[in-house]
């Protein structure tokens, strides 16, 4: 079995429900397929071949069309661990405003073993993968497994955060949660609880300034600001339309890091995350592995910016 060049981490089961009143139960979600997707687009695409892991716990609930389309997207599901405890399942209440407030439907019990990141859990195929990407809690954010990813190899490492920090960082805390890894990724709200109110160029350069080697700040609809640490470039959405945004997010980070480590240019990696975030956004769930997908990324590649 090959190395895996790429790997993530997590599996959850949505359950969402929209300010207009409608639902979508049981989508595949939690972060790391809808990573694993934007790890995988330049292969789906014919640009590159990046071979993608996925680790994650879950129950015999999960559903066969789950476990299908990560199949269909060629993700090696070694790293999936299946066990009596049932998936992690939440419900993820959205606001017209864009807030969107999750609900877990299982015990803490089953979701501390179910998504705890230990490096025993990483097979031994996963382990010489060039890039890693991982989410954290801002106040919990489990650095030491971060670092002990390190000793298995030389990966970059893509994070970013779950959500906004409860409380503003001690300088110090600050700083060791924006140098852990190579690559630092947060939402317009998660920044701004870090670094305080200000422009977002001005938040860009606060997290860069507190140690972070490539800061990729997500915008929503306007796109992301990427600093360097030489230089702030303004990368914006690809034109779609736009039927659900979860999830994409984490489809540009996933091809951000590919992009990344595929090219080692922080605005090319850039262009690849807008790119999978453009298809994550116009149905809700993961989209369908098809030839119109390998047609557009193709197309979408070239976008102006």
């Amino acid at each position: 079995m090959l190395p895996c060049r790429l790997v993530t981490f997590g599996v959850i089961l949505d359950d969402l429900v929209f300010p207009d009143g409608r639902a979508a139960m049981g989508v595949l979600g939690g972060g790391g397929p809808q990573t694993a997707f934007g790890m995988r687009l330049p292969a789906l695409a014919g640009w590159s071949d990046v071979s993608v892991g996925l680790v994650a716990g879950v129950g015999r609930d999960l559903p066969d069309s789950a476990r299908a389309w990560m199949e269909s997207a060629g993700i090696d599901l070694t790293g999936i661990q299946v066990s009596d405890l049932p998936t992690p399942r939440a419900w993820q209440l959205m606001e017209a405003d864009g807030r969107r407030t999750q609900v877990w439907r299982v015990k803490s019990d089953v979701i501390g073993a179910q998504l705890r990141r230990t490096l025993d859990g990483i097979p031994t195929n996963y382990r010489p993968a060039q890039g890693f990407h991982l989410g954290v809690h801002p106040d919990e954010p489990d650095l030491e497994f971060i670092k002990h990813l390190r000793e298995i190899g030389s990966p970059t490492i893509g994070l970013e955060l779950f959500k906004p920090a409860e409380r503003p960082p001690s300088d110090v805390s600050l700083r060791s949660l924006c140098s852990v890894a190579d690559i630092f990724s947060p939402n317009l709200l998660e920044a701004r609880s870090l670094v305080g109110e200000g422009a977002p160029d001005e938040m860009a350069r606060r997290l860069s300034d507190a140690g972070a080697r490539i800061v990729a700040l997500r915008m929503g609809a306007h796109g992301s600001l990427v600093h360097d640490g030489a230089q702030l470039y303004h990368v914006p959405t690809v034109r779609t339309t736009v039927v659900d945004p979860t999830g994409a997010g984490n489809a540009y980070c996933g091809g951000f890091l590919a992009g990344y480590v595929l090219t080692g240019d922080a605005l090319t990696a850039a262009r690849y995350g807008a790119v999978a975030a453009s298809f994550m956004v116009e149905q809700v769930g993961l989209p369908p592995i098809n030839d119109r997908l390998r047609e557009e990324a193709n197309r979408r590649r070239t976008f102006d910016i």
